[in-house]
């Protein structure tokens, strides 16, 4: 499926603000970026970092004042399937060394407080994919999806005791259980299309068989009409905007939709 992408960013920052931005279109063997484009203005001059082995790419730049960041892509997505239940989970000694990070707890995937609960509720089950879809329904039946009762603070274990939150929320939750069940999971930041309304998506992988697949736990966008931007542990890793001060957000707009035939 082929994509078309947009965000514009608005922010007024203090002279001298050095930030990362993470909002262009991973690069990986199922995300053709088929045509792009990168406006800032005012002008400033940025370092662009290269596709690293997740295909996620970030730009440095040092910005000052009210500065728009604008972003256009057309991505072909192919034909990406949702996790099929028969998937097998690796034993961690076959497991890809990149993938060993996404074992382990992190800031916000407390995952090792939830290991007994994730065996009982989820341990008789043995194919992985299964496992994984098991996780998404007892998420989808058990926690609301409630705007504004969580913030950058909340964990995992905060969301499942609250039992609401939003999609973040409903990602760390995933990655903490799968990660309670020895399944790698990692946190995506994405492009999403029928996401309403439209803004930057959370949603998650886990590696099972002999990839990475693609999970929503939201199931607000369909999977094939994801874009993957950044990629990492938990959100502190997928942020699209770190700066190192404060700044004001003046406006921000995300637009995803079908490309025009011939793109």
């Amino acid at each position: 499926m082929k994509l078309k992408v947009r965000s514009d960013l608005l922010y007024d920052f203090p002279a001298g603000t050095e930030a990362i931005v993470s909002i262009q279109a991973a690069a990986s063997p199922d995300q053709t970026i088929v045509s792009e484009s990168l406006l800032i203005s005012p002008n400033a001059q940025i370092v662009q970092d290269l596709a690293d082995e997740r295909g996620e790419r970030r730009f440095r730049a040092v910005f000052s004042g009210e500065t728009r960041i604008s972003y256009e892509a057309v991505v072909d997505n192919g034909l990406r399937i949702s996790l099929p239940p028969d998937v097998i989970q690796r034993a961690w000694c076959d497991l890809p060394q990149d993938a060993l990070l996404y074992l382990t707890a992190s800031r916000y995937c407390p995952s090792d407080k939830f290991i007994a609960f994730a065996k009982r509720e989820f341990g008789a089950i043995e194919n992985g994919g299964a496992r994984v879809r098991a996780v998404l329904d007892w998420i989808h039946a058990n926690v609301d999806y409630i705007a504004g009762i969580s913030d950058s603070e909340t964990t995992a274990e905060r969301t499942f005791v609250d039992r609401a939150g939003v999609c973040r929320d409903f990602s760390h939750l995933g990655i903490t259980l799968c990660r309670a069940l020895n399944i790698p999971a990692r946190a995506v930041s994405a492009y999403a299309w029928k996401l309403d309304p439209p803004d930057f998506h959370a949603v998650f992988e886990v590696y099972l068989g002999g990839g990475w697949w693609l999970v929503d736990p939201t199931r607000l966008a369909p999977i094939d009409g994801l874009v993957r931007v950044g990629i990492g542990r938990d959100a502190a890793d997928i942020a699209f905007l770190t700066t190192n001060g404060p700044c004001q957000c003046l406006s921000q707009s995300v637009a995803v939709e079908p490309a025009p035939e011939g793109n």
